[in-house]
């Protein structure tokens, strides 16, 4: 059964507690969902099956979360705090988290700003290209999410994001607000005052984020691996990627 946190600014943020143990925080990509992004491909039975429990979130604008149409409501530090929201609601002063994309980026600024709550960080989906990152693309994609007739997109990145937005269940205007919210990439000298323990995990033929090793190696204490064959979509479920944040957690 979906329960419910709130956040600050009142938004209701729906996320599943699945399992005891030592908990795992999941915070899903952009336009996706937890059942999406981390229950169909089978997290939940990895991390609970491994002895975790698994707290995972539907970020504000997507699953059964609110979706305000508001860009101010969105942007890096509003959705980390609405993590630390759902860690209050369930009573975790600490946990492991793991992002992937927009999770990912999230997952980030959490680490940064509320070091204390985050035992190891796992992130996916993103690496090389988080280093001096712009969102040239942003106002691209949103456009497309908002044209009345999607015939008008001639932008290929906006027509496959304009296609994924409009799966059941998801809210296209919600979603091009989330993409106009503000963005907050640290540099490398910001990351590498980090200590936490930090994995990161991108596909070998990913074109959204590059390699994972530089990413990791801005980090005090960062480790890469690389999924072969897989691209942004493919490597969600993949067992290497599963294998790898296993022996991450279960690590010194």
């Amino acid at each position: 059964m979906t329960d419910f946190a709130i956040a600050p600014d009142g938004t209701k943020l729906a996320y599943d507690v699945a399992a005891t143990g030592t908990p795992v925080v999941l915070v899903h990509g952009f336009g996706a969902s937890r059942i999406q992004n981390w229950k169909a491909p089978g997290w939940y039975d990895t991390l609970t099956g491994a002895g975790y429990q698994v707290i995972a979130m539907d970020c504000r604008g997507h699953g059964e979360s609110d979706k305000p149409h508001d860009p101010e409501r969105y942007g890096h530090e509003t959705m980390a705090r609405d993590v630390i929201a759902v860690m209050d609601a369930v009573g975790l002063e600490t946990a492991h988290l793991m992002g992937y994309s927009m999770g990912g980026y999230i997952g980030v600024h959490l680490l940064l700003e509320s070091p204390d709550r985050v035992l190891k960080f796992a992130i996916g989906g993103v690496g090389e290209t988080y280093l001096g990152r712009t969102f040239g693309s942003q106002n691209v994609i949103a456009d497309a999410l908002e044209a009345e007739d999607k015939s008008t997109i001639t932008d290929p990145t906006g027509r496959t994001f304009r296609e994924f937005a409009e799966q059941p269940g998801k809210d296209r205007l919600a979603l091009a607000a989330c993409m106009r919210g503000e963005r907050k990439i640290y540099s490398a000298a910001q990351l590498a005052l980090s200590t936490r323990p930090v994995l990161v995990v991108c596909g070998e033929t990913d074109q959204l984020t590059g390699a994972p090793g530089p990413l990791a190696d801005a980090f005090e204490d960062g480790r890469a691996v690389t999924v072969a064959r897989r691209d942004h979509m493919t490597t969600v479920g993949d067992k290497v990627y599963k294998n790898a944040v296993l022996e991450f957690f279960n690590g010194d």
